[in-house]
C-alpha cells in the first residue's frame, strides 16, 4: 500500500502522523515538500533537518518522481500547496485523493458570492464532488465554508494538527499540576504561547493579569513568543506594574515550550477567528492545563467540550474570558479535574497514532464500499459549524 501527502513543508505538528504511517508502511509512505520553510518559522523554533526523515521528498530535487507518486499512490493526501496543476489528472481520476484544509472563508463567509473566487473554488474543489475526492477538516467552521459552495457533498471529516503526544501517569500530572484543595492555597501558573499578532490578541492575557492582580488572586503569567506587538505588550507590563507577575520569554524551542505548559495549571488561548487550528491547544492539553480558550478558533471546538476538558468563551468577549478563568481559580478541584480530563482527551483519541490508524480503516472501508465514520474525534463526521465571523 502507498500513501503520500504532500505540502509546502513539513513542521513538528506533522512529523508525528507521518511518523505513525511510516511505522506501518516503511517505505509505502512518502511526505513531499514543495518549498522551503519561511525564514519567520525558523526563527520561532520550527527549524528542523527534514532531509533526515526517511519519508521525505523533495519536490525540486525530483521532480519526475513526485509526479509518479502522485500518479500511482493508492491514497494521497493533498495539504496546503502551490501546486494544483499537478493533482488535475489525479482528481479526475477514481483513485482516492483526501484533501486536508483549513477554513475558505476565516474573514467572512460572505466571500462566497464572489463570481470570481468561485470559478477557482469550482476549478479546485466543485467539479471533483463526485469523485473519490473527500475532504479532512482542520478546524470546526471549514465543513460549513465548503458547504456554501457545495463542495465534498457527505465527505467532510474531522482532523486537525498532532504535535508529538507525551505519556504521564496519574501521579505525575497531578505534581506537576497541584491546584491546591481551596481557592487561593497555590499560586496558580498561567502560560500564553504563540507570535505576538493582533489576531492572537496576546493583550487580553495581560489585561487579565491586571484584572486578577488588583482582585488579589496569587498567579505568574509566563509569557512565550515575539512578534510586532512585542513592545506594545511590554510597555503595558511596565505602566500597570506587572513586573513581578508576568514573565516573558521570546521565541522558544517546541520541547522548551511543553516544558513550560507541563509545569503550568491554565493555558490561554485568545485568538480570534483568523486562527485556522492553534496546535498550542493540542500541546498544553497533553501537558495536563486546563485550557480556556476562544470559541472562534479552529481547534477548540472540535477539542474542548466546555465544563468538561476546559473552559469556552464566545466570540472576543474579554469579560468573559475574565469570567472562566476566575472560575477556575475559585474552584481549584474542578480546574483539576478538567486539566485530567484535558489529557486524555489528546493521550485517548486526539493523536497521531489514531489518525494515522483511522486514515488506514477508512482507506479499507472505502475499497469495500461502505465508510462507517468514528463518532468522535479524527475522521468523524463534520457538522456544519457556521462561521462566528459571516
Amino acid at each position: 500500500m502507498k500513501i503520500t501527502m504532500i505540502s509546502n513543508y513539513i513542521n513538528h505538528h506533522q512529523i508525528p502522523f507521518s511518523q505513525a504511517l511510516y511505522e506501518r508502511l516503511g517505505e509505502g509512505y512518502r511526505f513531499i515538500q514543495t518549498e522551503p520553510m519561511e525564514k519567520e518559522r525558523i526563527a520561532m523554533g520550527w527549524g528542523l533537518e527534514a532531509e533526515r526523515l526517511p519519508y521525505m521528498v523533495f519536490m525540486e530535487k525530483n521532480p519526475e518522481y513526485v509526479r509518479e507518486l502522485i500518479a500511482e499512490s493508492d491514497v494521497l493526501l493533498l495539504g496546503w500547496n502551490n501546486c494544483e496543476e499537478l493533482f488535475t489528472s489525479r482528481l479526475g481520476s477514481n483513485k482516492l485523493t483526501i484533501r486536508i484544509s483549513e477554513r475558505l472563508y476565516r474573514e467572512g463567509q460572505w466571500k462566497a458570492i464572489s463570481p470570481r473566487g468561485l470559478v477557482q473554488k469550482y476549478k479546485e474543489h466543485i467539479r471533483y464532488r463526485n469523485n473519490p475526492v473527500y475532504l479532512l477538516c482542520n478546524g470546526a467552521c471549514v465543513a460549513s465554508d465548503f458547504s456554501l459552495i457545495k463542495a465534498y457533498p457527505g465527505k467532510k471529516f474531522k482532523f486537525g494538527y498532532f504535535p508529538e503526544t507525551k505519556s504521564y501517569s496519574l501521579e505525575e500530572l497531578r505534581k506537576n499540576h497541584d491546584w491546591g484543595e481551596v481557592p487561593g492555597e497555590k499560586e496558580l501558573q498561567l502560560i500564553w504561547a504563540g507570535r505576538f499578532l493582533p489576531l492572537k490578541h496576546p493583550e487580553f492575557a495581560l489585561r487579565l493579569a491586571d484584572e486578577l492582580k488588583q482582585k488579589g488572586y496569587s498567579f505568574h503569567l509566563h509569557m512565550i513568543g515575539g512578534g510586532e506587538l512585542e513592545e506594545e505588550l511590554k510597555a503595558y507590563v511596565q505602566k500597570a506594574g506587572l513586573q513581578n507577575t508576568v514573565t516573558f520569554y521570546g521565541f522558544l524551542p517546541p520541547e522548551e515550550v511543553r516544558l513550560r505548559m507541563e509545569n503550568c495549571h491554565i493555558h490561554l488561548f485568545t485568538s480570534n477567528h483568523l486562527e485556522g487550528w492553534g496546535a498550542v491547544v493540542n500541546e498544553a492539553m497533553n501537558s495536563g492545563c486546563t485550557v480556556v480558550g476562544s470559541s472562534r478558533a479552529g481547534a477548540v471546538p472540535f477539542l474542548i467540550r466546555p465544563g468538561e476538558n476546559g473552559l469556552v468563551y464566545e466570540k472576543d468577549d474579554f469579560h468573559e474570558f475574565v469570567r472562566r478563568v476566575e472560575y477556575l481559580f475559585d474552584h481549584p478541584q474542578e480546574g483539576s479535574r478538567m486539566g485530567l480530563a484535558a489529557y486524555q482527551t489528546i493521550a485517548g483519541e486526539w493523536n497521531a497514532e489514531t489518525a494515522a490508524g483511522r486514515l488506514l480503516d477508512f482507506y479499507e472501508q472505502w475499497k469495500a464500499g461502505k465508510i462507517t465514520p468514528p463518532k468522535s474525534g479524527p475522521f468523524s463526521v463534520a457538522e456544519n459549524r457556521r462561521g462566528d465571523h459571516v
